[in-house]
């Protein structure tokens, strides 16, 4: 996304680099593109006033990507896109996550409650707008106060009362920003998934990784009124009669072709500088996967002791997971493609430039000696591992995070609210408890808080340790163990059926005392001490050294065409279809087959089972018209897009 486009040509660096906004793919791609083997025109890439490809791709319950491939609103994306919905409507005599589900009529579609998919209707550029009273002699505080009155109007405005969801969004760190004006629909139904055993074949150990045989997909339909507009659920609800589907080709893929990935993939951090790559390898990505490693062996050994703790925990394990594999995948190919110093380079050929004209100087002098002092002090305080190892140690650990929810009720207990004015607070937290313990395994939860407190006792300093341990040194003698066992055993949230009767009749002290109230909040305080402790300062001149650093880089090189980090907005990468070398005398086909799927099978190991009936198909060879020009099943195939960042869907 470039503006000077009096500069004339654009140059960039490889053609499988970069997350594109489509509304400038004709100015900054589309010849490339075609020159690579696209044969659609760049109107039906992208349009304001024709349906177009944009038309047919979806925000995905704000988490994912998912593509519409029929004209009545059929939605393909990845199962772990799907697996919470898969979950929630998984029990016992009906295990969708391990056999599968198919709807076989559309009155057997499944609706999800809280599911959305989003269609991007259009955008603009506000940056004027937003930065109208935005001075550089700002704070990052004060800079953030205007910036974002600035948007909430602009937002407000985008809506058009209601009808549309407005979000505006900054890129480039802060030196642009686009309104992007959405529509909501919230009746979305499962409507097929397949085995997990197919799905997830292959598991975390398979992930980020390749050759892969994941068949790692699930449909849904989205359904409108029957005037065509958003609804919620109903049973008078018909499917959507959409502007644009993809159509499915059967003709199979070749070495070499082009290829195009269109979704919202959520974060990049492209513009990084070697300070930041220096934090990231050396701190920030070892505690996720110190922490993730914790979190995760635990939940295991709680979901392998019965079926029913696995399916409930199926989706939470699968996000954390993703997480720590991602980050691991991340540090390791930091260090192989030399990061550090590459980025040591362009931040050389950025001095040598400044250098090199003494009229830069004023605005872009101090901006790398600003990056290494902010970032030497961020290094120092340590705050960023900290924060990682208590936020998913947190987030890991559903009984540090129920007792949370209550904080308002300690409150009012403390106002002594009486009559209907206390009712207003407790009946909500009635309602809510039995969505709290959905997705809840006493056994589990003590085996993860028991993991979580002793990884968080071992990797923090005393004066950054929460005050829990306190009270588990001075009473338990500093047995982990111990304490678990009687907060579980004790704790009014040990149980659905305890903090029910608590809510009957609540008692502040009761509350106060509980050793579940106390861990919880012990840990968010931590947090919350941790966010507080931030260098301030190094924080603003970290911030303003970023967006300037950015700006310096676009100016330096007005003849390339740089793209924006991924934020969750529409983005559109391109390449082609190709094999791999990974490492010396290391070569990677570009397809994968389903007799790859039997040679990794492992009946001892949950993440390489194969499902009976597909070992009959394998057998049979009945591959129908999905079998290739040589009579095999290609299941999953490679290319150079630029993907890394997320962009499930």
């Amino acid at each position: 996304m470039v503006f000077a486009l009096s500069a004339g040509t654009f140059v960039k660096a490889t053609p499988d680099e970069g997350m594109w906004l489509p509304i400038f793919v004709q100015q900054l791609n589309y010849d490339e593109m075609q020159a690579m083997g696209l044969n659609l025109t760049a109107e039906e890439i992208y349009s304001i006033n024709n349906s177009s490809l944009k038309d047919a791709i979806v925000n995905f319950g704000n988490f994912c990507t998912g593509e519409i491939v029929s004209s009545e609103g059929l939605i393909l994306t990845n199962h772990h896109c799907g697996y919470e919905a898969i979950q929630t409507h998984s029990t016992i005599d009906h295990d969708y996550l391990t056999d599968g589900f198919w709807a076989m009529s559309r009155k057997e579609e499944l609706p999800n409650e809280g599911l959305s998919v989003t269609f991007f209707v259009r955008m603009e550029d506000v940056t004027a707008r937003v930065l109208e009273n935005v001075t550089d002699e700002m704070s990052r505080e004060e800079r953030h106060k205007e910036v974002k009155k600035a948007i909430e109007a602009i937002e407000n405005e985008g809506s058009e009362e209601g009808r549309y969801t407005a979000d505006v969004k900054g890129f480039f760190n802060g030196n642009e920003y686009y309104l992007f004006i959405y529509e909501v629909y919230n009746d979305v139904r499962l409507v097929g998934a397949p085995p997990s055993s197919i799905g997830k074949f292959g598991g975390d150990t398979d992930n980020w990784m390749w050759p892969r045989h994941t068949g790692d997909f699930s449909m849904f339909r989205v359904y409108t009124a029957p005037d065509g507009s958003p609804a919620e659920y109903a049973e008078e609800n018909i499917p959507m009669k959409v502007k644009r589907h993809l159509k499915v080709s059967l003709k199979g893929i070749q070495e070499n072709d082009f290829a195009m990935i269109w979704g919202y993939p959520g974060s990049t951090d492209r513009y990084r500088t070697s300070w930041g790559i220096d934090l990231t390898l050396n701190q920030i990505n070892p505690a996720i996967d110190e922490m993730g490693d914790v979190v995760l062996s635990n939940m295991k050994k709680g979901m392998n002791k019965h079926d029913e703790v696995r399916i409930m925990y199926a989706s939470k394990y699968a996000q954390i997971a993703n997480l720590w594999k991602n980050k691991r995948g991340e540090s390791r190919g930091l260090k192989r493609l030399n990061v550090f110093d590459k980025k040591k380079a362009i931040e050389k050929d950025f001095a040598d430039w400044v250098a090199a004209h003494p009229e830069k100087a004023g605005k872009y002098g101090t901006v790398l000696k600003d990056f290494e002092e902010a970032y030497e002090a961020i290094a120092q305080s340590g705050v960023e591992a900290t924060l990682w190892n208590l936020q998913l140690g947190l987030f890991g650990c559903q009984m540090f995070t129920i007792p949370l929810q209550f904080g308002k009720v300690e409150k009012v207990l403390e106002q002594k609210l009486k009559g209907e004015e206390l009712e207003a607070t407790l009946e909500p937290m009635r309602q809510m408890v039995p969505m709290l313990y959905a997705e809840y395994d006493p056994y589990t939860e003590q085996l993860i808080m028991s993991g979580v407190l002793k990884m968080l006792k071992e990797k923090l300093s005393a004066d950054q340790l929460p005050d829990i341990y306190s009270l588990i040194d001075s009473k338990y003698k500093g047995d982990i163990d111990a304490f678990t066992e009687e907060l579980f055993k004790k704790s009014i949230f040990a149980n659905p059926e305890s903090l029910t009767s608590f809510l009957q009749k609540p008692k502040r002290k009761k509350l106060k005392k509980d050793l579940a109230f106390k861990v919880s909040n012990s840990l968010y305080g931590a947090i919350m001490k941790m966010h507080s402790a931030t260098d301030k300062e190094a924080e603003d001149k970290l911030a303003r050294a970023q967006r300037l650093f950015v700006a310096g880089l676009r100016e330096m090189n007005p003849g390339k065409a740089y793209y924006p980090d991924a934020n969750f907005t529409m983005r559109l990468t391109y390449g082609k279809v190709l094999d791999y070398y990974p490492a010396d005398a290391v070569h990677y086909d570009y397809v994968t087959h389903i007799s790859g799927i039997m040679e990794k099978e492992d009946p001892s190991n949950d993440e390489f089972v194969v499902p009976a009936r597909l070992k009959e198909l394998y057998e049979a060879k009945d591959y129908g018209r999905y079998a290739d020009a040589n009579g095999d099943m290609i299941v999953c195939f490679l290319t150079d897009n630029d993907i890394t960042g997320g962009n499930s869907g």
